[in-house]
């Protein structure tokens, strides 16, 4: 008697972690992504445990010919941890992180998030750059660089990344670092997704406990942002300062009056000695009048936590983004102009100074290629009525649009949407054409696509 085996069956059998496809009750829970502007609909979903997992997950959509999207904290804002009709291989199983204190520094899986790698670290003193938002996962981040409360002071993400294991492909499980496959390191550290599944990262870390952090709000003024620049400049790399455009939150630090009215907020994450505390609020105080503040000594994993509540899965994001190495004139105008006209409550405009250590390192030393960069401008719309959908990426596309003139060619690739796929020459600068030659050699038929994709 012959059997014939369905491919699905082969694939469970191959696979340790959960195959889901349509049908089954957990479908709409495993397709489900952070930006909820991405309602899409794979074929299968591959909730792996381990590089093995992801092996037969890459071969399985390599053999049927199916999109394969990688997922990992889920928080591309450009929908990329899903796809329709293709594969996801979904990372959020593979969590674990080793840290080894002697040395100072942590291994990670590929599905782990900032929260769970801060956590970890925290328990020695320890972190290294990564995020603002504590569910953001930590491959996406650190593949595109990585910014964060602690940039100025140790790097961006990707400068401390150390090692990595990756799925190629061809479905061969490849480490690399300093030493073997150099380029492959090279290509990771800011050349985003296209490269593998990166299954693991060794990271750096760097001695910070309790840090002094916290929200200063201010008037809508370009003063205040002008001020800002200047402090940023003056500024130990201890004090990291990103400049926020947004409407008051409504929390207990802000007076009512200023719920919902446009602000300016300075984002503060001081890494230095306690006694140097009243000397940031001085500085913070020198920015323009302030309306409003919460300022505390904390554990540092608690700073990357402040905005979890005000931005949860489920609600809608379109960003852009630019680099600058000024705040000029012309910028501060356009902040100030669209932060007017603010879309929601959970829209903002972020400016990262990328400053201090992240110019240590050189713009071919890494895929990162922006190092004479000061500023990374995120800003789009946040929303979470559907029907608000055309209004809000439109206010984003003017935004942009007056922004430009005013900022680098490029920017950084994970505030970059869909839309922006003929940006990436210039996102990676003198650094696109050795790019293009690792994707020849790791990915030559472009099966990790799904991303700020370089074509091979």
């Amino acid at each position: 008697m012959t059997t014939t085996t369905h491919p699905l069956d082969t694939l469970r059998g191959a696979v340790r972690g959960t195959v889901v496809t349509r049908g089954d009750p957990s479908y709409d829970v495993s397709r489900r992504v952070y930006n909820a502007l991405h309602d899409r609909r794979p074929a299968v979903v591959v909730h792996a445990v381990d590089a093995g997992d992801v092996r037969a997950a890459v071969l399985y959509a390599r053999e049927h010919a199916l999109p394969l999207a990688v997922r990992g904290g889920a928080h591309s804002v450009a929908g990329f941890g899903t796809v329709d009709d293709g594969l996801v291989v979904d990372l959020s199983r593979m969590r674990g992180v080793r840290v080894d204190p002697e040395a100072r520094t942590a291994r990670a899986e590929g599905g782990a998030t900032w929260g769970d790698f801060n956590h970890a670290t925290h328990a020695f003193g320890l972190a290294t750059t990564g995020g603002v938002i504590s569910t953001t996962g930590i491959g996406g981040l650190t593949l595109g660089g990585g910014m964060g409360h602690l940039a100025r002071r140790c790097g961006l993400s990707c400068d401390n990344l150390i090692g990595a294991d990756v799925v190629t492909a061809e479905g061969t499980l490849v480490s690399c670092d300093a030493e073997r496959n150099p380029d492959l390191f090279w290509a990771l550290r800011g050349g985003g997704g296209n490269f593998g599944v990166v299954t693991s990262l060794a990271y750096r870390l760097h001695p910070v406990d309790v840090i002094f952090g916290g929200i200063t709000c201010y008037p809508l003024d370009g003063d205040v942002a002008r001020a800002w620049q200047e402090m940023n400049a003056a500024s130990p790399v201890e004090l990291n300062v990103i400049l926020v455009v947004a409407l008051g939150p409504e929390e207990p630090f802000l007076p009512e009056r200023w719920h919902g009215r446009p602000v300016c907020a300075a984002f503060t994450c001081f890494s230095g000695p306690a006694e140097e505390d009243e000397t940031v609020l001085a500085r913070l105080d020198g920015l323009g009048p302030v309306v409003g503040r919460f300022m505390d000594r904390m554990p540092y994993p608690v700073i990357n936590t402040l905005f979890d509540e005000q931005l949860p899965p489920g609600l809608h994001h379109y960003w852009k983004g630019n680099f600058s190495r000024e705040l000029s004139e012309g910028a501060i105008a356009a902040h100030m102009e669209f932060g007017a006209t603010m879309p929601s409550m959970e829209s903002d405009t972020a400016i990262f100074p990328i400053d201090g250590a992240c110019h240590e390192v050189g713009p071919e030393e890494t895929a990162f290629a922006y190092r004479d960069a000061v500023f990374s401008h995120s800003f789009g719309g946040t929303w979470t009525d559907p029907a608000d959908s055309e209004h809000n990426i439109a206010w984003t596309r003017a935004y942009d649009r007056a922004l430009r003139p005013h900022t680098e060619a490029g920017g950084y690739v994970n505030f970059m949407d869909t839309d922006d796929q003929d940006r990436v020459r210039v996102n990676y600068r003198q650094n696109y054409d050795r790019l293009r030659e690792v994707k020849r050699r790791y990915d030559p038929d472009n099966v990790f696509r799904l991303n700020q994709n370089i074509v091979p």
